[in-house]
């Protein structure tokens, strides 16, 4: 026990073993003469010998029997041996480990995101990354949008996905704001509405109809813009977290709402969407992730992922009415 007790307070002490010694000692003992393992370790034979002594003084006991021919462990040196293995077995496989990350082949990615984002963009991204990489596991968290950028300060995620109106002021250290897409905001009305022909329709023409409210940040957003394109304050009738329950609202032809132009994909047969006048101010849409000298690779592959996805869908148009 005491050459056990010795070898771990060397490691762990100011008098550090270092793994190539550890190396030695099982090299001689596989091979069974300081000669022998001279080779596999590419010293000379009185070079292994020196490392081996080296080892002993430090651990304060013999390790191996010098015999005519080769050496044999001590009792102390089968104690150490065993040690030695399942320390270096220990950093191989976190070696192996660590590799599998850099290499893409294993790990995670934590991702959150708010509801539009996760009608299109997100679900693209994740797609193609686990096409690309099926060995690591991605998961959405359930994060509300003004709490994403604490969530990875704080690593409870790895990315989020988030628009300037949830930005804080000041960034926390060791996080960066990445932008993604500029997002349109239009106005969803029902396919049979008597605005519906039109190009464009100006929100005074809005006044008189009731709007849907949704969960921050597909809501109705800045209310200071629409209420001025309105002339006063919209009349909210209905407020509705559901993406679903939002759009058959407006297809029932009960209210109208804000519709960004990142969930134009999931859009319903019988909702259409317009341009209003004057524009509703384009929200930023970021992706929030660790600075990069912190960021796993998988995650800057994901990254990588929205920031192609969010390009491919920038420019989009409203449909023909």
């Amino acid at each position: 026990m005491r050459t056990t007790a010795n070898l771990a307070s060397l490691i762990y002490a100011e008098r550090m073993l270092d793994l190539w010694a550890l190396r030695v000692l099982v090299a001689v003992a596989d091979n069974g003469s300081f000669s022998g393992a001279s080779e596999p370790l590419r010293l000379t034979q009185p070079a292994v010998s020196r490392q081996v002594a080296s080892l002993e003084r430090r651990l304060g006991v013999s390790l191996f029997h010098r015999l005519p021919r080769g050496v044999r462990p001590t009792h102390a040196g089968e104690i150490a041996i065993e040690q030695a293995r399942a320390i270096l077995g220990r950093v191989s496989g976190l070696e192996t480990e660590l590799k599998a990350l850099t290499d893409l082949t294993s790990g995670r990615v934590r991702m959150s995101a708010f509801a539009s984002a996760n009608t299109s963009l997100v679900p693209e991204a994740i797609l193609r990354f686990t096409r690309a990489y099926p060995g690591i596991d991605v998961s959405l968290a359930d994060v509300p949008s003004p709490r994403a950028v604490d969530a990875v300060a704080s690593g409870d995620v790895d990315l989020g996905v988030v628009t300037d109106w949830d930005l804080p002021r000041a960034i926390p250290d060791g996080v960066d704001v990445l932008p993604l897409t500029e997002d349109e905001l239009f106005v969803a009305l029902p396919g049979d509405h008597r605005l519906a022909a039109r190009d464009a329709v100006r929100l005074r023409d809005l006044s008189e109809l009731k709007w849907i409210e949704g969960a921050h940040p597909d809501c109705l957003g800045p209310l200071e813009a629409l209420d001025r394109g309105i002339g006063s304050p919209p009349d909210i009738g209905y407020t509705c977290d559901d993406w679903n329950g939002k759009l058959a609202l407006v297809a029932a032809g009960l209210g109208v709402m804000v519709y960004p132009s990142l969930a134009v994909a999931s859009l319903r047969d019988d909702v259409v969407l317009r341009r209003p006048t004057p524009a509703l101010p384009a929200r930023g849409v970021h992706v929030v992730v660790t600075e990069q000298r912190y960021r796993p690779a998988a995650v800057t592959e994901m990254t990588k992922l929205l920031v192609a996805v969010a390009g491919e869908t920038r420019d989009v148009e409203s449909p023909s009415p």
